[in-house]
């Protein structure tokens, strides 16, 4: 299990620092242009910008890196925990095949599925009133989508015994796609986008965020299965 854990971390490690260079050169330019529009509308209605508490050189350097980091560390090690619950109980999956499937699993239902509703929004966008609404909002959404995945994959060994691996596999993604997408239909939608925002800019940054997490998700999953495949095989062919 260690050794499962110290992969998740470096794979995790990784993936972060990958996922924080993307962000750095495709989401930053959206970020300023959003707050420069936020401090033109807060000038004209005669508001005084609020005081930089983080500069920004910080914000997207050091920070952003150290906060990805740190975060796709914490991803990594929890991942680790999931491989090892799964491996040899969802099928005849290699570690890397393995790894793969629950990277794109997580992506889709921590990141796809909830960003499809709620997408990510740079500043300028959100009433400070609402803040607490949406946040709740966005993780009610991201819970569950999460438990739509559990949900799934308790019901595809079945229905891969009764229907094959094709036909088994695909309903319950369906299955998940169902749930999921009746809970995104149920909740209320979210619009507080000011008039005058430039399309281009919300449509970059919320393009950078889902891509930014693409990255760490797909590094993550790669990386993970192609430092554990070797080590796996090799601790199951010495103790055979």
């Amino acid at each position: 299990m260690s050794g499962l854990l110290l992969r998740g971390l470096v794979a995790g490690f990784l993936a972060g620092l990958f996922a924080a260079g993307f962000s750095a050169v495709a989401g930053e330019p959206s970020i300023e242009r959003a707050i420069v529009f936020e401090n033109a509308a807060d000038e004209a209605a005669g508001q005084s910008p609020e005081p930089e508490i983080v500069s920004r050189n910080l914000q997207r350097g050091a920070g952003l890196f150290t906060a990805s980091l740190i975060y796709g560390a914490a991803l990594g090690g929890l991942f680790s925990l999931t491989f090892a619950v799964a491996y040899g109980r969802l099928g005849e999956f290699d570690p890397r095949a393995l790894s793969a499937l629950l990277a794109a699993a997580g992506f889709a239902a921590l990141v796809l599925a909830p960003e499809l509703k709620y997408p990510a929004n740079p500043p300028a966008i959100g009433e400070a009133d609402t803040i607490g609404a949406r946040t709740a909002l966005y993780f009610a959404l991201l819970a569950i989508s999460l438990l739509a995945m559990t949900l799934a994959t308790m019901v595809s060994p079945p229905l891969v015994a009764r229907f094959g691996t094709w036909h088994g596999n695909l309903i319950a993604a369906a299955t998940f796609v169902a749930v999921a997408g009746l809970a995104a239909f149920a909740l209320p939608s979210v619009d507080e986008v000011p008039a005058g925002f430039p399309a281009d800019v919300l449509w970059n940054f919320r393009l950078a965020s889902i891509g930014a997490r693409a990255i760490l998700w797909a590094t993550l999953g790669l990386v993970f299965g192609g430092v554990t495949q070797n080590y796996l095989l090799g601790a199951k062919a010495n103790s055979a």
